[in-house]
């Protein structure tokens, strides 16, 4: 842990940054998040058979918690950073079920909707501030339209991902292959295009909600349905010590840079 002196020095504090930088480590790092958060959704609703209602309290609750700590906090801690990261992924996946069994949209319509709030969210957020960059937020309001997106996005890609698989009928194995091929084009694209950096991370950030849940129906399906039948509890525990070290890992490289700008200076 850092001690007061290098955490209160007003040159780290000026402006700090509040979210993940953009790396390929963050990515991986998502994509934990997203299966965590299937494999530990399904847990709750369906393996210890609290319900629907229940789950979706239990899980909105824990959103609303870390991300007022986070919305709280005045710099960057991965902790908290990726525990409302986390939270998005299960609140997004009830929304979405939400507007499909509750609503009867279906999945068609539900991500039509979805789409277009996440457009009007981005637009809103652009016309207010005037940029959309995702890589140095240290406002407050601009950090709340940065949650939302991020909520809006889960919530789409959770939308999307059941369309893939269940509405056009090619199961997750299928879907996955799609989503995983797009993904692989939006990285060419961010390397050998001039196509807006932005614009891919929000493609990016959507799909791989339905890429990394993909990959929590593996470890959780039988084998009969193409799944490894490590069951939702044994996948959970598996996922979740991977994300802690993630995210201890992500806590000492900032603890370094910190210390290497206190030197610095």
């Amino acid at each position: 842990m850092l001690n007061k002196e290098l955490i209160n020095k007003p040159l780290l504090l000026e402006n700090a940054n509040k979210v993940a930088e953009i790396t390929i480590f963050f990515w991986i790092m998502k994509i934990c998040a997203t299966i965590l958060g299937e494999t530990a959704g399904d847990q709750l609703s369906m393996t210890m058979h609290l319900g629907y209602s229940t789950s979706a309290i239990i899980l909105i609750g824990f959103f609303l918690v870390t991300l007022a700590a986070q919305l709280k906090s005045a710099r960057f801690h991965p902790v908290l950073y990726w525990l409302v990261i986390l939270a998005t992924t299960t609140v997004g996946t009830e929304i979405s079920d939400f507007m499909d069994r509750s609503l009867g949209l279906g999945y068609t319509a539900g991500t039509v909707i979805l789409l277009a709030s996440l457009v009007l969210v981005l637009g809103i957020w652009y016309y207010r501030e005037k940029s959309l960059a995702v890589d140095h937020i240290y406002q407050r309001r601009i950090e709340i339209f940065y949650w939302i997106a991020i909520l809006c996005s889960n919530t789409l890609g959770t939308a999307l991902g059941d369309f893939l698989s269940d509405q056009l009928g090619i199961g997750f194995i299928g879907g996955a292959m799609i989503t995983g091929g797009i993904i692989a084009m939006v990285v060419l694209a961010h390397y050998y295009t001039k196509i807006n950096k932005i614009f891919l991370f929000w493609i990016a950030f959507v799909l791989t909600r339905p890429f990394g849940a993909t990959f929590g129906d593996l470890l959780t399906k039988p084998f009969a349905k193409g799944g490894l039948n490590i069951g939702t509890l044994n996948s959970s525990i598996i996922i979740a010590v991977l994300f802690a070290l993630l995210i201890a890992h992500s806590s000492w490289m900032r603890n370094n840079e910190l210390r290497q700008q206190l030197n610095a200076a």
